[in-house]
């Protein structure tokens, strides 16, 4: 089976690209299953309904959040009733949505866990701990799981991975917006990668307008940040995990620019 799964996408320059790009994905690599995260989608906070309908129109079979999941306030509206997109699942039990599911799609199917990261972030639940009491279930009901750890840290991120090491088939990094070079298949079959980077524009700083950064970087003044709407890049990795074991077999990253795409 083959999982594309996208990096963070931020704003409107990562939703132009996202629906320029998945086509020539969906051709060059035939994936079974694409999974984006949406936490930045609508104008770098949060997703609306709308958009997320976009997303599963172009292809999108599931999609995962973060830490700015309640910023666009409609989630509260629909979030229960769509279950392929999930928010991380160590949010006190009260929150709304889900936290893991499994997603189906070309006769295949692949459960999909989302867990938020504790330093650098607010205070939330353990995300190793619930990392074991949701991947206790999902094994008994498939081998082919992925795990999105939205985290800052990236010794958050790397000791997960090696946590997760053969009881989950993937396990990839978002949150940070900048794809790292650690792609690995781990020693019991875990494909890894401690961040898988964003879709969005590449003139801002991390998929936003550069000069408010800037403003508050030099004057420690509140700044109002907005999404860039410049050339983008799109960040996404591909696994082709083992059908009977859920083993990963091969795994890969994908960069491309706006300018590559013209040029196909």
């Amino acid at each position: 089976m083959k999982v594309l799964f996208i990096g963070d996408i931020v704003g409107n320059a990562g939703r132009n690209a996202l629906k320029k790009v998945l086509p020539a994905l969906k051709s060059k690599y035939n994936p079974d299953i694409i999974i984006a995260n949406g936490e930045n989608a609508a104008g770098g906070r949060g997703i609306t309904g709308a958009i997320a309908r976009d997303f599963f129109s172009w292809g999108v079979h599931g999609i995962t959040m973060g830490n700015h999941t309640w910023d666009n306030k409609d989630i509260f509206e629909w979030i229960d009733d769509e279950p392929r997109l999930i928010r991380p699942a160590n949010y006190a039990p009260e929150a709304p949505g889900l936290g893991y599911t499994i997603i189906k799609a070309n006769g295949k199917e692949l459960g999909l866990v989302n867990l938020q990261g504790r330093v650098f972030l607010p205070p939330i639940d353990c995300p190793f701990r619930k990392a074991d009491e949701i991947l206790d279930q999902l094994k008994t009901k498939t081998k082919h799981i992925l795990v999105d750890f939205h985290a800052e840290a990236t010794s958050e991120k790397i000791a997960m991975g090696w946590y997760l090491d053969g009881r989950a088939s993937i396990v990839v990094g978002t949150h940070t917006h900048v794809q790292t070079n650690d792609d690995t298949i781990l020693p019991q079959g875990t494909a890894y990668l401690t961040d898988v980077g964003m879709v969005g524009s590449r003139e801002g700083v991390l998929g936003m307008e550069r000069q408010a950064v800037e403003y508050k970087f030099l004057t420690q003044m509140p700044s109002r940040f907005v999404a860039d709407e410049g050339h983008w890049h799109f960040h996404a990795v591909l696994a082709d995990l083992d059908d009977a074991t859920g083993r990963a077999k091969a795994f890969s990253k994908i960069r491309w620019v706006e300018e590559d795409l013209l040029m196909l």
